[in-house]
């Protein structure tokens, strides 16, 4: 087999499986208006890779993945408990405020590693030429875990999103939801970076969104889309020698702006509300 059939075939395996469930947790975030909460988490992830880094784990070592778990977790709780209670301040001031303190954080510590300026670039924009066979199993078994873990509780998820304050031990569910949702930016932060990361959940959920409300037709129209943007930006990458990662995003945000385009031009339909569909 040839490098660079073996380098389409396993980047098309690692996007196939990817952005399945980054669509529909990305779903979640556009419906509940907690569109930066995943920065945070990717940015945190980030961090704990750069402190795996500082105490002299290699990158991309196993161990960097435990550090950078550490970190999600601690965010996931943080994005759970604090809810402000005064209207004046929307929930989503204080997910941006965590993002600049966790961004801040790994500048910091980036200035003082050795090559550190390499690393914190690193994390941003990813090292998907490093993907390889075990990972993309890896990254399947446990997405499906976590879809399986989503379908078993759809109930308290969906509930959260659509009739919030009414599920029983909402903060739980909610740092449950924070935690699946950390779970995937550990493993996706190291090798896509945290810009790649945050348009595989926000792009494709965004622009299913525009077409429909169902929660099954949104998640396989994103997936749909997501998918065929990422294989152009990935030829374009190949083809015109250009960095990979910023061409997948560049690629997402180019469906993006086509399918805000197309939206326009066409007529209002009336679809049942997002609450009353079945996931």
């Amino acid at each position: 087999m040839s490098e660079t059939l073996r380098f389409f075939l396993l980047q098309t395996a690692l996007l196939g499986v990817v952005l399945i469930l980054h669509t529909y947790l990305g779903l979640h975030i556009i419906r509940r208006t907690l569109v930066f909460s995943d920065l945070v988490l990717d940015q945190l992830a980030a961090f704990g890779v750069l402190v795996a880094v500082g105490l002299g784990i290699e990158y991309g070592a196993a161990a960097t993945y435990l550090s950078s778990l550490v970190a999600v977790l601690f965010g996931a709780a943080l994005l759970a408990l604090v809810k402000p209670s005064n209207p004046l301040i929307p929930r989503e001031a204080v997910i941006g405020i965590l993002y600049a303190l966790a961004l801040v954080a790994s500048l910091l510590l980036g200035d003082k590693l050795p090559g550190g300026g390499a690393y914190v670039t690193k994390t941003l924009a990813g090292a998907m030429l490093w993907v390889s066979w075990p990972l993309v199993g890896v990254t399947a078994v446990v997405y499906v875990a976590l879809l399986v873990f989503h379908f078993a509780f759809r109930a308290q998820f969906i509930g959260l999103t659509h009739n919030s304050g009414t599920v029983r031990n909402e903060r739980l569910w909610d740092f449950l939801f924070f935690t699946t949702q950390g779970i995937i930016t550990v493993l996706i932060v190291p090798v896509a970076g945290v810009l790649l990361a945050y348009a595989f959940l926000m792009i494709p959920a965004a622009t299913a969104a525009m077409f429909t409300k169902q929660w099954k037709g949104a998640i396989l129209l994103g997936w749909s889309l997501g998918f065929i943007a990422c294989l152009t930006g990935l030829g374009a990458s190949h083809r015109f020698d250009l960095p990979y990662g910023p061409s997948l995003v560049l690629a997402l945000g180019a469906l993006f702006i086509g399918a805000v385009l197309v939206r326009s031009m066409l007529p209002r339909c009336t679809e049942p509300a997002a609450s009353e569909v079945s996931p």
